[in-house]
Parts: structure tokens; sequence; C-alpha cells
């Protein structure tokens, strides 16, 4: 009769995660699911920024085809009239739901979260949002500022609770709702934090003592690295406790001190992030729908740490675009549950000791534009189409193929190494990133559309990333690769972390041509 669908998809969260091999984070109940998940080591967004990303894997298209690199529009109007993944679910029969940040709010999702479309009732805000950005946070001086490193005592938070609380809470109460009602469902929860700012219950500094937290292991901008490729993180820049800093623009670098407290609060944000994830899933067990739901676990896009100077997403580093992904199957990726036994036991992050492998990890590279795709198929839906070349006017199509195909790791091959890997059918995640100008300027991190002049297109594989920076015209969304205005290549085995830039000693012609096949 179909599997219901709960659809976790976290702000920001780069692969900091005990499964993803992190040795300082704790996230027990993250890592409890991945224990009974095929886990993909190697999956990427396809846009490093919260709204194009959104929309590029809730509509199945890349942001070529949904035309929106910024904020400022609405697919349906300015695209094409792309069916959604939730849309498609709710015209298969399902009651589709939408707790917290799924759609990036806004313009770009109608100022309706995509409704009635989307969902089969106005999806849920927190009301504890509007005070995210409020000088809620207690600094040295004793005063209440607007900063990035925002520890609090939840009990003096504005209605005394946190964004991410209020969701938990509400999408325990419609697994219950759905429960009575016998109504098969697709639920989607978007959770805000480690989206800045760090703003979490105080209680989760515990688990990171300052000492314990190390600066990035390549703390300092490459020296290849192309002027374009840099992102300035314009964002964190104005925060009160970022401003005093008074660093220098684009790259002064933020004191080592600083560094590592935010390196430590994106932890004890993550640690906060799994308790709500153990909650959510917990309450799946005691409705007793562990064993007819399908669990995915994403996050939209990655977030720079100190890596190469750089702070925030905005780039086309993996740090940037890389994200955890993760689906729960029962009785695939895990033997099939008798009813009343709990999959999911909340684990307490300051108590549980970790050590889940797990079970099925799949090193295939793959993107979150298959989403869509994957996951009919694996509720036993239709398959929607490819889509055509050119797919504006194509209600239904998908241009991520699904990969359900990976899900039995047993299969898979090492590395295939004959000479000509550049043209084997090796899988490849594409991402992207506009800018405004070759070098820093205040709005390269977040162009508007009419403002991008260069767009880089970057390829990923199992061995290399490939980027080239091209002439972009915003009037008729046509990028020239006649006209490269600089490259960027990595090889993954020699330089893990992407700090030399080999595109200027390499020859690169069948890099081109496979990123244009």
């Amino acid at each position: 009769d179909g599997m219901n669908v709960l659809f976790i998809i976290v702000d920001d969260l780069r692969p900091v995660l005990g499964c993803y091999g992190d040795k300082l984070v704790k996230s027990p109940n993250i890592d409890q699911l991945a224990s009974q998940s095929i886990v993909f080591s190697n999956a990427y967004a396809q846009q490093a920024v919260c709204a194009p990303s959104r929309v590029s894997f809730l509509t199945g298209r890349r942001p070529d085809t949904t035309r929106l690199y910024d904020f400022y529009s609405y697919w349906r109007v300015h695209a094409g009239n792309y069916s959604t993944m939730p849309q498609y679910f709710k015209e298969n029969g399902y009651v589709t739901l939408s707790v917290g940040k799924v759609f990036h709010p806004g313009v770009s999702s109608n100022y309706s979260d995509d409704y009635p479309y989307s969902w089969s009732i106005p999806p849920f805000h927190p009301s504890a949002e509007k005070y995210e950005n409020d000088k809620t946070c207690r600094g040295k001086d004793g005063k209440l500022h607007a900063n990035l490193v925002c520890p609090v005592d939840v009990t003096e938070m504005p209605i005394g609770t946190l964004p991410d609380i209020q969701s938990t809470e509400e999408a325990i109460r419609l697994l219950n709702v759905m429960k009575t009602n016998k109504q098969k469902f697709f639920l989607a929860v978007g959770y805000h934090k480690p989206h800045i700012p760090l703003r979490y219950p105080q209680e989760f500094l515990k688990l990171y003592p300052l000492e314990n937290i190390t600066l990035a292991p390549d703390p300092w901008v490459p020296e290849k690295l192309p002027s374009v490729a840099y992102n300035p993180w314009t964002d964190i820049r104005q925060r009160d406790d970022v401003e005093a800093l008074n660093v220098s623009f684009p790259y002064g670098p933020l004191p080592d001190d600083f560094q590592l407290q935010i390196r430590q609060s994106y932890y004890a944000a993550v640690s906060y992030l799994d308790t709500q994830v153990g909650l959510l899933l917990n309450a799946l067990d005691d409705v007793g729908l562990s064993n007819s739901t399908i669990v995915v676990f994403t996050a939209d896009h990655g977030w720079s740490l100190g890596e190469h100077g750089e702070w925030a997403k905005y780039s086309n580093f993996d740090v940037a675009t890389r994200v955890p992904l993760m689906f729960y199957v029962p009785g695939m990726t895990t033997y099939s549950v008798s009813q009343g036994e709990r999959v999911f036991p909340y684990l307490d992050p300051f108590s549980h000791i970790s050590g889940v492998v797990p079970e099925g990890r799949s090193e295939k590279v793959v993107e979150l534009v298959s989403l869509f795709s994957t996951l009919t198929e694996l509720a036993g839906l239709q398959v929607p189409p490819v889509c055509p070349e050119m797919s504006f006017h194509v209600a239904l199509c998908t241009e991520g193929a699904s990969i359900v195909r990976y899900f039995n790791v047993s299969e898979e091959k090492g590395g295939c190494d004959n000479t000509s890997r550049c043209f084997n059918e090796e899988p490849v995640a594409f991402s992207q990133y506009p800018r405004p100008a070759d070098t820093p300027q205040w709005n390269s991190d977040k162009p508007k559309l009419k403002d991008i002049r260069i767009m880089g297109y970057s390829m990923r594989t199992i061995d290399y990333r490939y980027t080239v920076w091209v002439q972009f015209n915003p009037n008729n969304f046509s990028a020239n690769f006649e006209d490269v205005h600089a490259g960027e290549l990595y090889m993954v085995e020699a330089d893990p972390n992407q700090d030399y830039n080999i595109y200027n000693n390499t020859s690169h012609g069948c890099f081109l041509k496979k990123m244009l096949g």
C-alpha cells in the first residue's frame, strides 16, 4: 500500500557527523539512523545557497532550469510550471505536510512555501523564528547582541523556546494525527540549525571544551585560488561579535581564538540538532510507523569552517557543496522490524558513547537533484520521465536520475584506472555559483540575478573537482564557455582539502568536453 515518507532537511549542515567519520562531534541519534540506512559519502548540492538548492532538489531541476540563482523569483512564473516532489506525492494520494524550513520562505516559493500546489495543508512555521536575528545573545558586557556565536538560556528566550524545538513538537503532533487517521503521508521537516546565528541551548557547549577544538587544517587562502572563486563571508561580518573584530575585507583572517569559538559553536549546534532529530525519530517508533516509513536525511548544502580562509557557504568547494545523505528503507536497508520493536530509541548525546558504523555506505558521487526520482522509486510510484534537453515547457520531468541502483553496496567496484578516465561513464555531480565580478565584492556571496556576470560551473567526480568560471549574461541566462575567466582543478587523492589548484599546469580539454557533454 506504499510507504510513508519522512523527509528531514537541515539548513547548512556539512557532514560533521559521527557516521561520516568525524571524531569530535556527538551525533548519536543521526548516527543511529545511519546504522539502519544506506549512507552516501559523496553527495553534493547543485548550488551552495538555500533557495536555489532547495528549489532545485524539490523540483528535480538544476539551477539553470529553475533560473533561480538568488532569492528573488518564483520558478512557476519565471521559468516553468514545474511539479515538485511533494506535489507529485500529493497527486498520488499522499497527505503532504511541511514543518519548518523546507522551501526557502519568501518570493522564491511565492510567499506560501508553494502551497497549495505542494502541500495538503498550509505549512507550519515556528513562531520563535521571527526572533532568530534579534539581539538575544548575552555578551561579556551583560548586554544583548545579535551575535554569530550565541549559546543561550532557552528559558530567557522570547516565548521561552527555539524554532527547531517548536518544529519537532509540531512534526510529532502531525505523526500522531496521521496515525489516528491512518493516512499515508509525506512529512517534510526542515531544521534551522546549524544555520547562523549559532543560537542553541548553552548546555551543548559542555560537549566541546575549547581545548578540544582545532582550527581548520588549511585556514589560509590558497595561493593559486582565483579571486573570483573566493567568497568573502559577508553575512557573518554583519553579526555584532564579528563586526567588533574589525577584520579587513575581503581576505582579512578572523583571529584564531574566534575561529575556534565559531567551530565550537557549530559543533554544539549540530549536537542540539541531533537531539531534535532523535526526538522526532523516537516519536516515529512511538506511533508504530518505523516499519512503514522511509526516512531521508540530508541538508541543503555545507558550510565552510575556516577552510581556505573562508566561512559560510557561497562557493564551489566540497566544504560548501557536500552534504550528508542517507535513506532508511524498512526491509531494504534494514531487516523488517516486527511490530512494536524500537528502531530509534532516543540517545542522549551527554551520556551516549558512540560507536555505530553505517551498515551500508556508498562512495558513489551523487547529487541532490536526484532526490525526486529516487524517492518516487522507493515509494513505488511511477518515476517521472527524464527531462528533454530544453524542458521549460514540461511540467513533470526530472534532471536527476534515481540513485536506487546504488543501494546494493556489495556490488561496488573500486575506481576504474584506465587512462581515458575523463570519458568513463563514472558518476558526476555538478554544482554552480554566480559572481558579480572577478574580484570579491560586497555582493559576491549573494549577487542578485541582474548583477551576475560570471558563473562558476563545477564538476566533481570521485577523483577530481574541476571548475570553470565563465562569462554569464543574466538577461538571457546564457553562459559563454568560450570566455573562461578562471579555472580550478583539484585531484582528490593527492589534495583532499582542495588547496593546490593545478588548473594552469594541466591540459584540461577533456574535462571541459565532459562538462559540456
